[in-house]
């Protein structure tokens, strides 16, 4: 698909940054308050950041490509199963983190 030429940088540059924000208060988090849901949430950012990669790399690939829908499908596609990924280990942490709130309130 074409992009204007600094689109790419642009979103490389500020998912970058914002997901890296994320993970460091995720950690910091983690080490404060010692729940197994941090550790799932840090998956979940860890397969979204695969699922965003293999994305912009089907949203980037040369469309002049003889095989190019294909390959703009599979990348597309283990995006979309890297996404799938993220959102269990996401539920799964929503699930430790009411467990643990739920101990603590008992």
């Amino acid at each position: 698909m074409p992009l204007e030429q600094e689109i790419m940088g642009l979103l490389i540059g500020g998912f970058s940054i914002v997901i890296g924000i994320v993970i460091l208060i995720t950690v910091f988090l983690w080490r404060k308050n010692k729940s197994s849901g941090y550790i799932w949430t840090l998956l979940h950012l860890i397969f979204v950041s695969v699922g965003v990669y293999f994305a912009l790399k089907g949203i980037s690939f040369d469309y002049n490509h003889p095989m190019a829908s294909e390959e703009i499908s599979l990348w597309i596609g283990v995006s979309g199963v890297a996404w799938v990924l993220s959102m269990i280990c996401l539920v799964i942490a929503l699930f430790n983190f009411s467990k643990d709130r739920n101990l603590s309130t008992s």
